[in-house]
């Protein structure tokens, strides 16, 4: 059963929902490293949440719980291992026009400093456009961070995360317009890198512009290897879905190209895989594999992945939890995924790595 925060200052502050070995508070509890090179129990997963409704974005606070982001709803809520899940506040969306409408509140991200700014990213729809904004928990007042990604019912891209470098990156999709992609005044059908106030970083790699590749027709997956190569997951049309590694200032294809095409104008994919096997959204690399969640393919990748290249894949909860939207690591060291069948019977699942 879900909670909603009534006096979100004050409860907040003594919300405790413990996480491994997280304490209550975000500036007193001790920096949880996450264990190196896990390989995970997928046998029996330990369910953290219930009865949610397409939990799109998860993050992690400092203090090790987790904050996750429904698409429909706009709500965000505050999980943990022993307590039901909190409403924090909510953040208007425009979502929910019909079955096939993928608009709403998207991807999450932490600030990488939160401890002393306070600030949770989110990328979501409005009536004009899809932008990135950033809030604090207690006031939930969302400022602007970029706005005018081109938004549509489907093919909304929507992943945030902070790389290594501390830089915000954006993943967006062609918003049903394929010549966004290879358009680069359009913020369409990227991944775009700024830093955290919205700005464009100065070696970016077209000058002034916070494009950091292009021609993605929608990309819902970011992850970073230990060595600092950049993946990502990608949607295709009708024929192959595709797994990237991302090189600053690449074109990846789209519309010309779905799959592998051999063009030496493009990067081609890694992996490539059926739609019907993968749909693929979130993905996370943890030491030398990068799980990748499936939708209509209802199962977790493992692929393993090293300075820009990849192994075969192998599926694992083939079945199991439905269709799968984020695969985050979390402080404590298990892999947390989140379900995407709606209908209030989604769910937050992590699994043990083995020998932690």
């Amino acid at each position: 059963m879900r909670r909603r925060l009534p006096a979100i200052g004050a409860a907040f502050a003594g919300l405790a929902l413990a996480v491994g070995t997280a304490t209550a508070s975000a500036q007193e509890g001790p920096e949880i490293e996450p264990l190196q090179d896990p390989e995970f129990d997928f046998r029996t997963g330990d369910t953290v949440a219930t009865g949610l409704t397409i939990p799109w974005g998860l993050g992690f606070l400092p203090d090790g719980s987790g904050i996750v982001a429904e698409r429909n709803s706009g709500d965000v809520l505050r999980i943990g291992t022993d307590a039901d899940p909190v409403v924090l506040g909510n953040l208007e969306v425009v979502a929910g026009a019909g079955q096939f409408d993928e608009r709403g509140l998207l991807g999450l991200a932490i600030s990488p400093t939160f401890a002393t700014d306070g600030w949770v990213y989110a990328y979501l729809s409005t009536a004009e456009d899809n932008r990135v904004v950033r809030f604090h928990l207690d006031t939930f007042e969302p400022e602007p961070v970029l706005t005018g990604i081109p938004s549509a019912l489907n093919h909304n891209g929507g992943r945030l995360a902070f790389g290594p470098d501390d830089k915000l990156y954006i993943t967006t999709g062609d918003a049903n317009d394929t010549a966004n992609s290879q358009d680069l005044e359009s913020l369409g059908g990227k991944i775009l890198r700024v830093n955290a106030d919205g700005s464009v970083p100065e070696d970016n790699p077209i000058a002034g512009s916070p494009v950091y590749s292009y021609g993605h027709r929608n990309v819902q997956g970011l992850s970073w290897g230990p060595d600092g190569e950049m993946y990502a997951t990608e949607f295709g049309q009708n024929t192959w879905d595709e797994l990237n590694h991302i090189r600053p200032g690449a074109n990846y294809g789209w519309p010309e190209v779905e799959g592998t095409g051999g063009d030496p104008e493009y990067v081609d994919p890694l992996v490539t895989w059926t739609t019907a096997e993968a749909s693929p959204s979130g993905g996370e690399v943890v030491g030398d594999t990068m799980y990748v969640g499936a939708l209509r393919g209802q199962r977790l990748w493992t692929v393993p992945v090293a300075g820009g290249e990849a192994g075969d894949p192998v599926a694992v909860l083939e079945s199991a939890l439905g269709r799968i939207r984020t695969v985050e690591l979390g402080p404590d060291g298990w892999l947390w995924v989140t379900t995407s069948n709606g209908g209030d019977q989604d769910k937050v699942v992590r699994y043990r790595p083995i020998g932690g």
